[in-house]
């Protein structure tokens, strides 16, 4: 039936969105590598408005412990210093009067540990997100039902549902473990 296969599609469809999502996220847990998308959570005070560091200046990584963050305006040093500081990301700033340069320090066991429950806890708000696709496509597949598609098709539908819900979460996994492995090597 098309029906069916629409929605499963859109189960798909849905499921990779998940997983986008949680990559992107895992980004911007730091590994004890200076990454340019490390400061993308960072808002900047620009004109009055809260704008994305990104958009107010460029963040290059010319090596593994250090950031420079060149802004398209001097006068907005001082306002990225501040919103940097105030990210909670832990990084100390400093200014040479053209650029904001980021040393990033190394990370401690510690800092490590917690940076996995970090990465750990996304991951789980990825499976969750799986999960509630599949409830999502499973009650639209029984509405099918109570409307006349049969009970054979239904059922098939919904085992397909599960093993791409399956594939999914097994690939939250992998994605997962690759983080932590990265977060732990020092």
């Amino acid at each position: 039936m098309e029906e069916i296969q629409m929605y499963l599609d859109e189960c798909r469809e849905m499921m990779t969105k998940a997983i986008s999502h949680l990559t992107n996220e895992l980004s911007k847990i730091r590994a004890g590598k200076a990454s340019p998308a490390m400061l993308d959570s960072v808002m900047v005070e620009y004109y009055g408005s809260s704008t994305p560091l990104n958009q107010t200046a460029s963040v290059t990584s010319p090596d593994a412990r250090t950031l420079f963050v060149k802004p398209w305006e001097k006068a907005i040093i001082p306002e990225i210093e501040k919103a940097i500081i105030n990210s909670g990301l832990g990084l100390n700033p400093q200014n040479d009067g053209e650029q904001i340069i980021i040393n990033i320090p190394q990370l401690t066991e510690e800092r490590r540990m917690g940076l996995v429950k970090q990465a750990r806890a996304e991951g789980e708000q990825g499976k969750i997100s799986i999960r509630n696709t599949r409830k999502e496509i499973n009650d639209e597949l029984k509405k099918l039902q109570k409307e006349g598609a049969s009970e054979d098709e239904i059922k098939r539908a919904e085992d397909q549902v599960q093993s791409v819900t399956d594939e999914f979460t097994k690939k939250v996994d992998e994605i997962l473990s690759h983080k932590e492995e990265e977060i732990m090597t020092v």
